[in-house]
């Protein structure tokens, strides 16, 4: 099993960071334009036309993961490769405007399934993601939170997830995958990756080594980079019965010049 990056791609925002947008407006007073722009990208997704998605990137589009407009098309390809079945439900929850541009914040839904040598995989996403319009175009992108499910086998595990959407620079916090159920005489694999978001991971997502684990679940803490970032952090569980894997995004923010000095 791999990160999910790859299946994370279009979610009409897809990039990290956190930038303040202030007085945003409620979705029902959002103008025409970018209502019907968001519905066109949601609607072309669905129905996998690369083309017309393309279509609403602008040239100068850019995102701090990296992907271009050609690695994004790549990359929607192997998406839709692996999950011929997938839906996409967006839903515009605030926007305002910003010298010449909208700026939208949405909540995405990603469901997928795939045969993979006779397995069924099953994905589930959730993005909220903010992204910049210029002339029903999307010039800049931002991930504001992200959490995917990969699930295979008669019974997966059933896990809870504990981890932070966004954390200052320096901060130590805890990434838990708990498993809500009693394990029996079942032995229970996994393994954890952290790594910092980059567009080539989107192609290329890093492997997992399973180890064998002592309690029901894994129990991490991490410790934010000391500069602002966004970092994947993945983990699988794996049972006779099932297989679990979870990828969830933190953004690291920069720590406030007071805290710093408390820090110190």
């Amino acid at each position: 099993m791999k990160t999910l990056a790859t299946a994370l791609l279009l979610s009409l925002g897809i990039i990290n960071g956190s930038a303040a947008i202030v007085q945003a407006e409620n979705a029902a007073t959002a103008p025409e334009e970018l209502s019907e722009t968001i519905s066109a990208i949601e609607e072309a997704a669905n129905d996998q036309d690369l083309e017309r998605i393309i279509e609403y990137y602008s040239a100068d589009f850019t995102n701090t993961d990296g992907l271009t407009t050609d690695s994004l098309a790549k990359a929607l390809k192997q998406v839709w490769n692996n999950y011929p079945q997938i839906k996409y439900i967006t839903k515009l929850e605030s926007w305002t405007r910003d010298g010449d541009q909208l700026v939208a914040e949405t909540t995405t839904l990603i469901r997928g399934v795939q045969n993979n040598q006779g397995r069924v995989v099953r994905l589930n996403s959730v993005i909220s993601s903010r992204q910049y319009f210029r002339e029903q175009k999307i010039v800049r992108q931002e991930i504001l939170a992200e959490q995917s499910r990969l699930t295979s086998g008669e019974n997966p595990p059933k896990v809870e997830v504990v981890a932070p959407k966004t954390v200052k620079t320096g901060e130590k916090y805890n990434f838990d995958l708990i498993v809500n159920e009693p394990l029996g005489d079942k032995v229970l694999l996994g393994a954890i990756q952290e790594e910092k978001t980059a567009g080539n991971l989107y192609l290329n997502p890093t492997a997992l080594a399973l180890e064998p684990l002592p309690a029901g679940g894994i129990y991490k803490v991490a410790t934010a980079p000391l500069l602002p970032d966004s970092n994947w952090l993945s983990a699988i569980l794996v049972r006779g019965d099932g297989i679990t894997m979870v990828t969830h995004r933190v953004n690291i923010e920069e720590r406030e010049i007071n805290q710093q000095k408390k820090a110190l």
